[in-house]
């Protein structure tokens, strides 16, 4: 029997600044209008596009964006290759432009760097939404890795210039940078990684500690996400991912257990609080 099961929620997980921008910006055109396309899933979290569906966003991908004309297109927080905005000229759509700031800067970096023709090596997700913006910059010529086993050190450019999707680990950027210049390559390296994204792996490591158990609220598809609930696992062994409340297994908990809910940048609140309310029922109901 789950007696006297205590459950709190991690102030501080939830929605990043940027994907809580792109969707106020959503709502607010969808309470105008019937329905908004967008260029890709608005956040990688299945539960909130589905209820942004239920207010009328209609999810798109590049080749459909080719066929539609006179339309408007949110651009979500990822950010878009330059290639999105020559189709949306072509085909007079009016482009709703909710790219992450510091997504947006980091595109300009790189074309600068692009430019210059220096030798741009990206550590990020390859296929990821920010990755193809980023690449996007460089006409497709800047080398993506997702890990140093991908690169051939023998081959690569004594001088380099090294730069990260925000969203990646700066622990891991850091590693990166270390184990390349002892490889005796010269690395001009951009510490481009949101702090608020960051700042995330000490506040979570942090909190889980706190715990007898931990769960992680995001979806399958966030890679930040993946991150930030190994982050909980290192130091909590009793960490479970779950994308909805219907994958909550009660055999996790023991009577008296301090559970605490945390969540991915792209997990909204909403999300993490039916997490609570449906453990907080299921004591009602013994």
């Amino acid at each position: 029997m789950l007696k006297d099961l205590q459950v709190t929620i991690d102030a501080h997980s939830g929605f990043c600044f940027g994907v809580v921008y792109a969707i106020e910006i959503a709502e607010d055109i969808l309470e105008e209008q019937e329905y908004l396309y967008c260029l890709g899933d608005i956040v990688h979290n299945d539960e909130e596009v589905k209820r942004l569906e239920k207010k009328g966003l209609k999810i798109i991908n590049h080749q459909d964006l080719a066929l539609i004309k006179d339309e408007k297109v949110l651009i979500r927080a990822h950010g878009e290759p330059p290639s999105t905005y020559q189709i949306a000229l072509k085909n007079n759509l009016e482009l709703i432009d909710a790219s992450c700031p510091v997504v947006l800067k980091l595109q300009n970096r790189i074309k600068n760097s692009y430019d210059k023709k220096e030798n741009i090596y990206i550590y990020g997700k390859h296929g990821h939404a920010e990755i193809v913006g980023l690449l996007g910059q460089t006409n497709n010529n800047a080398v993506v890795f997702q890990d140093l086993e991908e690169l051939d050190f023998e081959r690569l450019p004594k001088n380099i210039t090294l730069y990260s999707q925000t969203t990646k680990s700066t622990d891991s950027f850091y590693k990166i940078k270390d184990n390349l210049i002892k490889a005796g390559i010269n690395v001009n390296a951009n510490d481009t990684i949101c702090r608020q994204v960051s700042n995330r792996d000490q506040e979570l490591r942090t909190f889980a500690k706190k715990f007898d158990k931990i769960i992680f609220v995001a979806g399958t598809k966030s890679s930040n996400g993946k991150v930030l609930y190994n982050v909980c696992k290192d130091v909590n062994e009793h960490t479970f991912f779950i994308s909805n409340v219907t994958e909550i297994k009660f055999e996790w908990f023991e009577e008296g257990d301090n559970v605490g809910i945390c969540g991915a940048t792209s997990t909204p609140m909403w999300l993490m609080e039916e997490v609570r309310d449906t453990l907080l029922n299921l004591l009602k109901s013994i």
